[in-house]
């Protein structure tokens, strides 16, 4: 049994081992040899047997005999030639049915001359008339024809309908440029300041005070910078073949299942986007899986896909643009908008259908910004100051600048504005935020005795004891985070918290997106951030929770959200040169010198009149063992390093390090050999406590 079971395997997989193709070839071959031998046999050079096979031949099909050899022969070269791939059953049958047919169609028009199949298919004409049965012939071959050759017939009444189609996709898109793209920046808000200023040339700037709160009358010195120092033209971006792109949108998208009706066009200063409209029952997910796809298709990189756009019912495909304009600041300072807002707003850029945006600090009421280098987070943070500056004179805003890179915030040292010198080192930043925490304190004092809810309510109808807006202003969160992450991280928190009321504002930037830097607590507390391009996805989803940023272009491209928003909005920022940040600084410098003492938390034993901001700007990071230390100095009447080691139970380093710190508040004298310091605060000696160290 086995032997046998063995080979009947071997015979089947001899067989299996032909190739197809072969045993197509074999068949053609034989198939073109018959029909040789039909035709010889026409002529009696077959032999006996081919005459056999005619006389029967010639009975069956009549005057159809010489066709059956001449289809046999095409039939063959066909398969040889496999110019279509078809089923030879399924050609073969077409054949049959084809010779059929036509014999019927020869007995009907010359009777007797079919054969007995033709007189078989012609008995239809005693059913159907002369007319009719060849009518039905003549289906039956053409029938045949298209079955043998397996090809579909196209009429010629598609024809219309290809073309309406194609002018549907080709329809003329809606393209929305926004005047001041379309005209470079020259707008009639542009023009109109331009008239304005060629007339009021040389005369203090003081009409673009703007509305909000009241400023007093100390401030009405103040000279503010000119918009002439600031730059408005731009060029005209290049968008490429607008209606080519939205055709190219929807038959990408029509060649994966999702039709798509195609809306408006609205050009940006980098990006333009489209907006289409899905059929019924398609799902968002789909079209935001084929970004690759749209990529590809459009040989543009990187595109970005909203869905859905927010407040419409369309999806937006972003794409960027071939040249890019440059969004210049002094363009949108000029806009009624901005000179009627409240006193902390200022102009973020141009969204993706190029209309300005301005934003309020003061209901954020705090803005973190983060970005890979060179993305352009330290042109808007100068684009916010300058803003600030065009708006606030030093009785209306305060500045505090931290800047560890020492580099960026420079050029604003010594404008009037400014509560101190810009801050380069960690550790007095630290003492800064310790500085500011206790101003909050004091200005809520402040606000409860005059019974105000907040700021705006406590400076509603003042004159003269006016509490300024305090914007404290945080170059580099990375490395303050690297030294004194604990304090930084719990002073910034704190403020984010609660200082809002107070007219305290935070706006912090980092270069490092990572949550060691941008923590979960910073987040929280946080909610208004802008993202610039960063290099991941994570990055991304660090600083918005969100995709996307990593799709930005850079150069100020960025992604904006903030508690008054559901979804981030793709905005390109302002641009502002070194040259016109060196102009507007000198001129504020120049024409408006460091003048106002302010009472600065509303308070006099606590305000910036008496040196309190110095003092936060010492050494003593370590606030509650330095109290210590001075508490056992107070009650000993001596200190020695041996002193504080064995009262407060530290090492050599600390106890020398809390001596240093006290000698240079000038509370003990400098070391003199191994003798105790000597004591210079009359402190009172509690007597009995503390005998003389051993």
């Amino acid at each position: 049994m086995s032997r046998k079971r063995r080979k009947k395997y071997s015979k089947n997989s001899g067989m299996n081992q032909v190739h197809p193709g072969a045993k197509t070839s074999v068949i053609a071959i034989g198939t073109i040899g018959f029909a040789i031998v039909l035709l010889l046999a026409a002529f009696a050079k077959a032999g006996p047997a081919g005459e056999v096979i005619f006389k029967l031949l010639d009975k069956a099909f009549g005057w159809g005999y010489y066709l059956v050899p001449l289809i046999l022969i095409v039939l063959g070269l066909g398969a040889l030639s496999q110019v279509k791939r078809t089923a030879m059953g399924t050609t073969f049958v077409g054949a049959g049915f084809f010779i059929a047919a036509g014999l019927g169609i020869i007995d009907i028009i010359y009777p007797d001359k079919g054969g007995v199949v033709g007189s078989l298919l012609g008995s239809l004409e005693a059913l159907f008339g002369y007319a009719a049965s060849l009518v039905v012939n003549f289906t039956v071959l053409v029938a045949a024809v298209v079955l043998a050759l397996n090809v579909p017939i196209k009429l010629t009444f598609k024809l219309p309908k290809s073309n309406k189609e194609k002018r549907v996709k080709e329809v003329e898109p809606e393209i929305i440029m926004p005047e001041a793209l379309a005209t470079g920046g020259d707008t009639k808000e542009d023009k109109k300041r331009a008239a304005e200023e060629s007339k009021q040339k040389g005369a203090p700037a003081a009409d673009l005070a703007f509305s909000g709160l009241l400023i007093s009358s100390r401030g009405g010195d103040y000279k503010f910078p000119p918009l002439s120092l600031l730059k408005s033209h731009s060029e005209k971006p290049t968008v490429g073949d607008l209606r080519a792109n939205a055709n190219i949108i929807k038959r990408t998208l029509d060649s994966f299942g999702i039709p798509v009706e195609m809306g408006e066009i609205t050009i940006g200063p980098k990006v333009t986007r489209y907006t289409l409209k899905p059929a019924d029952g398609i799902k968002l997910s789909r079209i935001l899986s084929l970004n690759q796809d749209l990529s590809l298709a459009l040989a543009a990189h990187p595109i970005r896909i909203e869905a859905p756009i927010p407040g419409k019912s369309l999806v937006g495909v972003e794409i960027p643009n071939i040249v890019g304009s440059i969004v210049r600041l002094g363009s949108l300072l000029a806009y009624p908008e901005f000179k009627t807002s409240p006193n902390l707003n200022f102009p973020l850029g141009r969204d993706v259908s190029g209309e300005p945006t301005f934003v309020d600090l003061s209901r954020m009421p705090h803005l973190l910004i983060a970005g890979a280098t060179g993305s352009g987070k330290s042109v808007i943070i100068h684009a916010f100051i300058l803003s600030l500056l065009y708006k606030n004179s030093p009785e209306t805003l305060r500045l505090l600048m931290i800047d560890p890179k020492r580099v960026e915030l420079s050029v604003y040292e010594g404008i009037p504005h400014l509560i101190t010198p810009v801050i380069t080192e960690g550790k007095k930043a630290v003492g800064a935020l310790k500085f500011v925490i206790q101003e909050m304190e004091n200005r809520y004092e402040t606000l409860l005795k005059a019974g105000s809810r907040d700021i705006t309510s406590y400076n509603k109808g003042r004159k003269g004891d006016f509490m300024p807006y305090l914007v404290v202003i945080i170059d580099e969160l990375a490395d303050l985070m690297t030294t004194f992450g604990r304090e930084v991280e719990g002073a910034i928190v704190r403020l984010a918290q609660m200082a809002r009321a107070t007219g305290i504002h935070l706006v912090v930037s980092t270069q490092r997106p990572s949550v060691e830097v941008i923590t979960g607590l910073i987040k929280a507390n946080i909610t208004s951030r802008i993202a610039l391009q960063v290099a991941s996805q994570i990055d991304s989803r660090t600083i918005l929770d969100n995709a996307g940023a990593e799709k930005l272009l850079g150069g100020g491209d960025m992604l904006f959200i903030s508690s008054d928003l559901s979804k981030p909005r793709r905005i390109q920022g302002s641009f502002i040169s070194e040259e016109e940040i060196g102009a507007v600084a000198k001129f504020v410098k120049r024409e408006n010198p460091s003048s106002g003492e302010v009472e600065f938390g509303g308070t006099e034993d606590k305000g910036l009149n008496n040196n309190k901001f110095e003092d936060f700007l010492g050494d003593d990071v370590d606030d509650d063992m330095y109290e210590e230390a001075l508490e056992v100095v107070k009650r000993a009447g001596k200190a020695s390093a041996s002193l504080l080691q064995r009262r407060l139970r530290v090492g050599y380093a600390r106890a020398a390090r809390l001596l240093d710190i006290m000698e240079d508040k000038g509370v003990i004298g400098p070391a003199d050999g191994a003798r105790p310091r000597e004591v210079y605060m009359d402190f009172e000696k509690d007597e009995g406590e503390y005998s003389d160290e051993e």
